[in-house]
């Protein structure tokens, strides 16, 4: 694979959101090298194509495959382990969005639902911050139980609600 400017940029893009998304630079750089890579790549393909250590690689390669978004691939009569991406992005952001829900979602969701038990024998908490705590709770429960229902949702038959939704806001208004 050639790095043009135009995969370097997208690449070195991707990497930066990595960061903001919680993850590091390489991880988020591999697996956007991976992406867009028409074949799987090796470990030591990868260290080339991006510069960096061959540990690195290995190290954020197995962290991409904890995630479900790297998968090994074997190709026949060759004893190198090569690496795939997803390369369905309905179904990158769905195991991305499956695992953002594991890490930040659900632990906030009990956090709430344990709060919000509490504060009610709480002398000292007053009947806003009770009101508060639960319309959060609420809050994070609606976006939970959404997320439960579109999680079994097909991706072509959510690309047709989001498609209805635009059409609906254009109808509707903002």
């Amino acid at each position: 694979m050639k790095i043009t400017p135009a995969i370097k940029k997208y690449i070195h893009h991707w990497g930066e959101m990595g960061i903001r998304w919680g993850t590091n630079r390489s991880v988020a750089q591999i697996q956007a090298l991976l992406y867009l890579s028409p074949k799987p790549l090796t470990n030591e393909d990868i260290s080339k194509l991006l510069n960096i250590s061959k540990s690195t690689v290995s190290t954020n390669l197995r962290e991409l495959q904890n995630y479900g978004l790297v998968m090994m691939k074997h190709i026949e009569k060759d004893r190198e382990d090569y690496f795939e991406s997803i390369h369905d992005v309905w179904e990158l952001f769905r195991v991305i969005i499956e695992k953002r829900k594991e890490k930040e979602l659900s632990p906030t969701l009990k956090m709430l639902k344990e709060c919000s038990k509490e504060i009610e024998i709480e002398d000292e908490a007053d009947k806003i911050t009770r009101e508060r705590i639960h319309n959060m709770l609420s809050f994070v429960d609606s976006i939970n139980d959404w997320y439960e229902k579109i999680r079994s949702i097909s991706n072509s038959t959510l690309r047709k609600i989001m498609k209805l939704g635009n059409a609906i806001t254009s109808l509707v208004g903002k």
